[in-house]
């Protein structure tokens, strides 16, 4: 015979009213209700690192409770979610999971956890709400069974319920670079970068600032990074050139640079956009190179070498002058030599007066040489330091005669004056 659900609920109250009261408490019925939400905001910018705190609500109801005498106390009521995990997903969202599933532990009745899930929103999310599904699995006391006073036979199930949640991603300005031309942009020199950009996004910027910024550790260094241009609407593009330095140590490459803007968006709020990265060109060095053949010296002598120069670079260098250092056993006192403007290509001659010792060893030499410049920007800039070949030669073979050639001549002078006057006085006589 079928009682109606409410006799049933009757009997077992009124068999606990008339137990002793030192008895054990017993849940019939009953399982974990498990719902999630987020604890404070639901809305993202795209592009952001962000950390979506989700809250865990345990609602689960016990259906009947009765105390009973001689029976073994259960540890677990059927409403608690044992070692409750917590798996989060990306869905359809534009959105990168950064957290594995959570062990938040016990989650007892009318109970509340957070777990803090861990997100990138992608730097092309497009503004809309969005579902992410998440799965709280955990297991819980199903049912149990006394077969005897001493032994309680338990049941546990395992369950995986799925759940979502609803996140949001705001409108905002979207950088898109649609030009980015180096001036005079070369390794160990200052330039310029001119961009052109749009908003590609779906806010319209108030008070905007177009920002040029380094990225990570390019050779590519902004000195004026921050250029104030008003207001950025949707689908609209700026201009802006930007003086930036290259370091000495890079080379003829494309480095990367950051652009992004801050602006006031529509709340009033002033933010920040997600930087884009833009690859810039960079000409190589300028550089120079001695071109001309060894200058021949000898031993003691004063002589004018010529050395020609040649801008190997990538771009031209004003008010060129070039510097020799003369060292033992060499000496100059004019040791600078004006060049002028040298394009990529050009050569000059330079012109150095030298002497040498005389007692020098006949052999190959070189001699430290630096072009002292000014870059585009006119900036002062000097090269690396390269070298001037020469070549210690002997004196030639009739150098010995040409010294004593003079006192030659004047043993000469005087042998034919003498003769010239004793055949005058021979004559007389």
């Amino acid at each position: 015979m079928n009682f109606p659900r409410w006799i049933l609920v009757l009997t077992v109250l009124a068999v606990t009213c008339s137990l002793p009261v030192m008895g054990i408490t017993t849940y019939l019925g009953g399982s974990p209700q498990i719902s999630a939400v987020i604890a404070g905001t639901n809305e993202f910018t795209a592009g952001s690192d962000a950390t979506i705190n989700v809250l865990l609500h345990n609602s689960g109801v016990n259906l009947v409770k009765y105390v009973t005498k001689g029976t073994v106390e259960r540890d677990d009521d059927p409403t608690t979610a044992k070692m409750l995990t917590v798996g989060f997903a990306a869905g359809k969202a534009p959105i990168l999971v950064r957290s594995d599933p959570q062990n938040v532990g016990d989650l007892y009745t009318q109970g509340m956890i957070t777990a803090p899930i861990q997100v990138k929103i992608l730097s092309n999310a497009t503004m809309g709400e969005y579902t992410v599904p998440l799965t709280a699995t955990y297991t819980y006391l199903q049912s149990s069974d006394q077969p005897s006073s001493e032994v309680l036979q338990s049941d546990y199930q395992t369950v995986s319920q799925p759940l979502t949640l609803t996140i949001r991603i705001k409108p905002q300005i979207k950088i898109e670079v649609i030009e980015a031309v180096p001036e005079n942009l070369n390794v160990g020199t200052e330039g310029y970068i001119n961009l052109k950009i749009r908003n590609a996004g779906f806010e319209d910027g108030r008070r905007v600032t177009v920002q040029i910024l380094r990225k990570g550790a390019s050779p590519i260094i902004p000195t004026d990074g921050n250029i104030f241009i008003g207001d950025l609407l949707r689908n609209g593009t700026v201009s802006a050139r930007y003086k930036v330095a290259v370091s000495a140590d890079a080379g003829k490459e494309t480095y990367p640079v950051d652009v992004a803007v801050t602006y006031e968006n529509s709340e009033g709020d002033v933010v920040t956009s997600t930087p884009e990265t833009v690859g810039i060109p960079v000409g190589g060095k300028i550089t120079f190179a001695v071109v001309s053949d060894p200058a021949l010296i000898t031993p003691g002598s004063d002589t004018t070498i010529n050395v020609t120069y040649r801008n190997t670079g990538d771009a031209t260098a004003h008010s060129a002058q070039a510097r020799i250092t003369a060292v033992a056993p060499f000496s100059s006192s004019d040791v600078t030599m004006y060049l002028g403007e040298m394009k990529p290509g050009d050569v000059a001659i330079a012109h150095y007066q030298l002497s040498s010792n005389g007692d020098a060893e006949i052999k190959n030499y070189t001699l430290d040489t630096q072009v002292r410049y000014r870059d585009a920007l006119d900036n002062s800039q000097v090269s690396d330091t390269f070298k001037v070949p020469l070549t210690l030669v002997p004196k030639p073979a009739a150098a010995g005669f040409m010294q004593i050639l003079p006192i030659v001549l004047l043993i000469a002078l005087i042998a034919a004056g003498a003769g010239y006057y004793l055949l005058v006085i021979r004559k007389k006589k």
